[in-house]
């Protein structure tokens, strides 16, 4: 890979010329960040198992399941653009911690929910701070990484991310499976959540706060004394020259809010691209998988228990197949990479829906569906969801770079708010052959929008794709 500063200079790369402590340190920085990733995973992929349970003891109709899933995607949506706003004014590192007080009083409140009502407010809670993780923490990574590091470093969250799904996937099959039909089996699923919350906010009590958010407050010093924790001692008083130089540029140009995004052309073209990114990777109908992956499994063919079980090989697969993007996005271009993901999920959804249109039930149409579930999860924790967050946290400019991503994730969260609250209606009205055939569609349309628009952001360093993309899109 080739990665060049401003003046045309390869930096060394960390593992190079760094100290043995610079790297661990860099690793260990990664891995406490990566619990709100962790968090986000097992508290949107819980609801999976324990849905079922949780209709029978609190009396769910169609309409209030869905209010009970989408009411943590609809504070996610809130959620998101609060966190990037609040990581832009008081720091990366300061609202991480806040976020991990919400992540426990959140999963707190819906283990003890006594009524759906209070279930409702309970994950929307969480969902505040599912969306504040969701922007804040690849910020952090991104803003700490080296540049030919940033990929695989961003990514590790999203590793932590459907790790997490896979947790909640297996704890919610073994805790079915030791509890029985017993009341309130879903609440020893839900309450899980506390534990990495808990190790979330005392670890990120001794990690430093991101040197581009220090640059950007003017506080100099300091982020040199951070980046001499993750670089060697001449890589980092170059790279913070140069992000010196942006940092008193964007404080010049006053970048940073609502104003900017309306007022300045590049600005408003970069929130148009992030706003489709985040689209497409929604329309795919991820989450119908995740959260919903339980009944199109028993709706195929298996029995509930069993479903539960089967469930959690969509789980193995998207943590193999997130090790797999991982790899891939240090060899292969973004851009690319999310059309490959799309055409794959794409394909994927098509054949759920003849599947389940041409089978007949049992074992065959089955296994036949989980077999494109995999598929599917392949596809899009291996290319899509990777590239998606990875992008996000890349294409803003450095004083509102929460900001930007916050909004954009917006979208994503509202676009994921809709589609989890529709889906139950969408397979009860047209069936669920029809539901898959309209994310199919979908698809077609993220393929083109990608195609035409998206940029491409590997082998930069951030300061430099800003340069690149302001000269490209004013």
């Amino acid at each position: 890979m080739d990665v060049r500063n401003d003046a045309g200079e390869a930096p060394a790369a960390v593992t190079q010329d760094a100290p043995p402590a610079v790297s661990r340190r860099l690793r260990l920085i990664t891995v406490i960040a990566t619990f709100g990733g962790l968090l986000f995973g097992y508290d949107t992929g819980v609801i999976n198992g324990a849905l079922p349970y949780m209709t029978d003891d609190l009396g769910l109709t169609a309409v209030t399941e869905g209010m009970v899933t989408s009411s943590l995607l609809l504070g996610a949506a809130l959620g998101a653009v609060v966190g990037g706003r609040l990581s832009d004014a008081r720091g990366r590192r300061r609202t991480i911690l806040v976020l991990a007080v919400l992540f426990f009083v959140g999963a707190l409140g819906c283990t003890l929910a006594p009524t759906t009502a209070v279930m409702v407010v309970a994950r929307f809670v969480l969902g505040l701070a599912v969306g504040g993780a969701s922007v804040t923490v690849p910020v952090y990574l991104a803003e700490v990484s080296p540049a030919e590091r940033r990929g695989a470093l961003v990514t590790r969250n999203e590793l932590m991310i459907v790790s997490g799904q896979l947790l909640a996937f297996t704890s919610n099959a073994v805790i079915a499976r030791v509890g029985g039909e017993s009341g309130g089996v879903w609440r020893w699923m839900l309450v899980i959540a506390t534990v990495p919350a808990v190790v979330l906010w005392f670890g990120m009590l001794v990690m430093p706060e991101s040197p581009r958010w220090l640059a950007s407050r003017t506080r100099f010093g300091e982020a040199l004394e951070v980046l001499r924790q993750v670089r060697s001692r001449q890589r980092a008083e170059a790279e913070l020259a140069e992000v010196s130089a942006l940092a008193v540029k964007e404080e010049q140009e006053r970048l940073g809010g609502w104003q900017d995004m309306k007022a300045t052309p590049w600005i408003r073209r970069l929130m148009f691209i992030g706003f489709g990114i985040a689209i497409v990777q929604q329309i795919t109908g991820v989450n119908t998988i995740m959260y919903y992956g339980t009944q199109i499994l028993t709706d195929a063919g298996f029995a509930a228990d069993s479903a539960l079980t089967a469930n959690i090989a969509n789980g193995v697969i998207s943590v193999l197949a997130t090790f797999v993007g991982i790899w891939l996005l240090g060899r292969v271009d973004r851009r690319p990479m999310l059309m490959a993901g799309q055409i794959g999920t794409t394909v994927a959804l098509l054949l759920i829906g003849v599947f389940s249109l041409v089978l007949p039930s049992g074992d065959g149409r089955a296994y036949a569906v989980l077999a494109m579930t995999v598929t599917f999860l392949a596809f899009q924790q291996g290319a899509i969801s990777p590239v998606t967050w990875l992008m996000l946290s890349e294409i803003f400019p450095m004083r509102m770079r929460g900001f930007g991503m916050g909004v954009a994730a917006v979208v994503l969260w509202l676009t994921n708010f809709v589609i989890g609250l529709v889906f139950p209606s969408l397979v009860s009205g047209i069936g669920i052959s029809n539901t898959f055939f309209l994310f199919v569609v979908a698809g077609l349309f993220s393929l083109t929008f990608v195609k035409l628009y998206v940029p491409e952001t590997k082998g930069r360093s951030l300061e430099s794709l800003e340069a690149e993309l302001r000269a490209r899109f004013s």
